[in-house]
């Protein structure tokens, strides 16, 4: 089960998903979706809707509960934790067992869901536009996100270039980015999470305008090299991330030095957006970033 999640909404309510890329499939909470089909009020009472309703198909026999699976989500306190989900078919079913005039709605509004991430792998241009959208709504500056939305293209372009070098494992891509990220910042993707007090947030999307600069400079020469040196394998690609990251960390020293402090900030989205729903979820391709 993929990691990748958004936030989706439904007649202005919130429904967590996640996006496996294997199996290219939505699942979507179980809880969520019952408490927009029955109008609870609150996240506790679809949690209890959803556990009545789950022990009476248990004991009538249905195969609906075996379907469902369990994937650990952002909860209310921004913590990830394990809750049921299930995919679209199961999730039809699910719907059935329950009386609501929504009902027909929400499964039209799930197959456009499905629809659309079709269409974003078809066409990129509309994966950029949903990115630019989701990121006005969660607070971002237009700055911010012009910038956020350069270091996606960069980013893009290091892990066609990691690809065509034979690099084809997420192990590997992970491998390289910590590489990258501990070369110029001195942190791995884990550590650099860990002092900004992010868990499943995504990284690149908690950095500040000079932190995203840096890592663009590192990709950026990373990718320049790459194209001239054609390496091949794992090691050889390391060589070229780690010299494209040196750059970036030869440029971070010179610029702490002159303003007197680390570039390296413990600074999340929540403290610098300006009207924030909640942080972002992850949302890249399989490999495109840690």
């Amino acid at each position: 089960m993929s990691d990748v999640e958004r936030i989706q909404l439904f007649e202005n309510k919130k429904v967590r998903t996640a996006w496996d890329e294997e199996k290219q499939e939505w699942y979507f909470s179980i809880v969520d979706v019952c408490g927009v089909l029955t109008d609870q009020p609150t996240h506790e009472r679809a949690r209890n809707y959803w556990k009545v309703l789950k022990n009476r198909l248990k004991k009538e026999g249905s195969e609906v509960v075996t379907k469902c699976n369990r994937l650990k989500l952002i909860a209310e306190d921004g913590k990830p934790r394990e809750t049921d989900v299930a995919d679209m078919a199961v999730m039809f079913r699910v719907i059935e067992s329950i009386p609501s005039k929504k009902a027909e709605p929400i499964k039209i509004w799930m197959a456009q869901v499905a629809a659309e991430r079709i269409n974003q792998a078809i066409d990129p241009e509309r994966s950029i536009d949903q990115a630019v959208a989701d990121y006005r709504r969660l607070g971002y500056s237009e700055a911010w996100i012009n910038r956020r939305i350069k270091t996606i293209e960069i980013r893009k372009g290091l892990t066609d270039e990691w690809k065509r070098g034979g690099i084809t494992k997420e192990v590997d891509f992970a491998f390289l980015t910590d590489l990258m990220s501990k070369t110029w910042s001195g942190l791995t993707t884990k550590e650099y999470k860990k002092y900004k007090g992010l868990t499943k947030e995504n990284l690149r999307d908690n950095m500040t305008n000079m932190e995203l600069l840096l890592n663009a400079l590192a990709e950026e020469t990373a990718t320049e090299i790459s194209k001239q040196r054609n390496p091949e394998g794992l090691s050889e690609n390391a060589g070229v991330a780690k010299e494209g990251a040196e750059v970036a960390k030869a440029t971070r020293k010179e610029v702490e030095k002159r303003i007197g402090h680390s570039v390296v900030s413990p600074e999340k989205a929540l403290d610098y957006i300006t009207s924030p729903e909640e942080l972002p979820f992850p949302d890249e391709q399989k490999g495109e970033e840690q």
